[in-house]
């Protein structure tokens, strides 16, 4: 088993293991050699779950045509209000919502797209694959059994000798918790980039095994033999709505915020800054 596994996030259906290996391994790379360190491509494996949401019948046809009437209401139209909402924070050029929104969707989901789509973030997604992501993380998060058999592939692919896990995205919930069900001594590093772990009712309410009341607050459970979290994100990117995960999960965690550009959330500029190369390089010598 591979050193280092990284697990993807949202919109990587056609992708498997061996192809997003070729994909992102050199941006990987790049961010250890800019820390100082060196990877080679047999220390990386890219744990695949993808194939999940490839058609199935008709639920999430790769190929369907969504659009603003597709949102469903209760999760889905709540996740993207949420992404609305944190868009309009980041970026002055999106218009922020209002109690307007509130109307019955698809009224209001054409006007969260609209807006998205003026935003930096959003720039160049197609509403198509936007509401594609949405349903996603709905599925993961609703169906059990979709959730049990992505979990159990991600687990697959973290041996006994891995000592770092790197999770993107809806890869960081999925990595997060794997840790918590599945703890394997050797994995001793967790780094978490651009993640939706902290977002409230939405994601962190929703977590396996459910966060819990300690004191005044409530806090998730630390994820299984992991000694160091470091938790990456962009100031700009609109899915880590709660960039510091430390008052939710623990003060130990190593938070820190850098600049991706115009791709925000991107998963190759997180791979290839300098601070995410040094978390896992320091996570590899752990």
């Amino acid at each position: 088993m591979a050193r280092i596994v990284v697990v993807h996030g949202v919109g990587q259906q056609i992708e498997g293991s061996l192809t997003l290996h070729d994909r992102f391994f050199p941006a990987l790379a790049d961010g250890t050699s800019r820390a100082g360190g060196s990877v080679r491509p047999d220390d990386v494996a890219f744990a695949s779950y993808g194939d999940f949401f490839r058609p199935r019948g008709e639920v999430l046809s790769f190929g369907a045509a969504f659009g603003s009437q597709d949102v469903e209401a209760g999760y889905e139209s709540e996740l993207m209000l949420a992404l609305w909402r944190r868009a309009a924070e980041a970026d002055p050029h999106v218009v922020p919502p209002d109690e307007e929104v509130m109307g019955r969707a698809p009224i209001w989901a054409s006007r969260a797209l609209a807006a998205l789509s003026g935003s930096r973030f959003f720039a160049g997604v197609s509403d198509q694959f936007l509401i594609g992501d949405l349903k996603q993380v709905h599925w993961y998060l609703t169906d059990a059994t979709v959730r049990l058999a992505i979990q159990r592939a991600v687990a697959d692919s973290i041996g006994d000798d891995t000592r770092v896990v790197v999770g993107h995205s809806l890869g960081s919930v999925v990595a997060y918790e794997v840790l918590c069900a599945y703890p394997r001594p050797a994995a001793r590093s967790l780094v978490t980039l651009g993640s939706p772990l902290g977002l409230p009712k939405l994601i962190f309410d929703r977590l396996q095994p459910e966060p819990r009341p300690r004191g005044a607050a409530v806090r998730g459970y630390w994820p299984g033999s992991v000694q160091i979290w470091t938790n990456i994100a962009d100031a700009g990117d609109i899915v880590a709505a709660v960039p510091d995960l430390r008052p939710l999960f623990g003060s130990q965690i190593q938070q820190i915020r850098i600049y991706n550009g115009a791709h925000a959330h991107d998963m190759k500029p997180y791979l290839t800054e300098r601070l995410t190369g040094r978390a896992i390089i320091a996570g590899m010598n752990d």
